[in-house]
C-alpha cells in the first residue's frame, strides 16, 4: 500500500493508476490526512464503463432489470388518471 498527495498524484495520476490496476491500493492524502483511496475493480465489476454504470444503476434501484423472454409483462400500479388525481390532491396542500 502507498501513500500519495494530491498534488504528486495529479501530476504522476497515470503511473498511480497502473498500480491501482494491477492490485495495489493507493491512498491519496490532503495534508496527511487521508482522503481517498484509489485501488482496483471490485470483482465481479464489468470491465466496459458502459456495463458498470448499468450495473451500478440496477444495484442502487434506478432502473429495473430486464424480464426474462416469456415473463408476463408487468402491470401498472394503478391507472394514470388515478396516480395524476392524487398527484394533484397532494399538490393543492401547498
Amino acid at each position: 500500500m502507498r501513500a500519495v498527495g494530491i498534488k504528486v498524484l495529479k501530476n504522476k495520476l497515470s503511473e498511480y493508476v497502473r498500480l491501482a490496476a494491477s492490485g495495489e491500493t493507493v491512498l491519496v492524502t490532503d495534508r496527511d490526512r487521508v482522503v481517498a483511496e484509489l485501488g482496483p475493480p471490485r470483482p465481479g465489476r464489468a470491465e466496459a464503463l458502459v456495463d458498470a454504470q448499468l450495473a451500478e444503476a440496477v444495484r442502487t434501484g434506478w432502473v429495473a432489470p430486464r424480464l426474462a423472454e416469456g415473463a408476463p409483462p408487468r402491470l401498472p400500479v394503478a391507472p394514470l388518471a388515478d396516480l395524476l388525481a392524487e398527484l394533484d390532491e397532494d399538490r393543492a396542500d401547498r
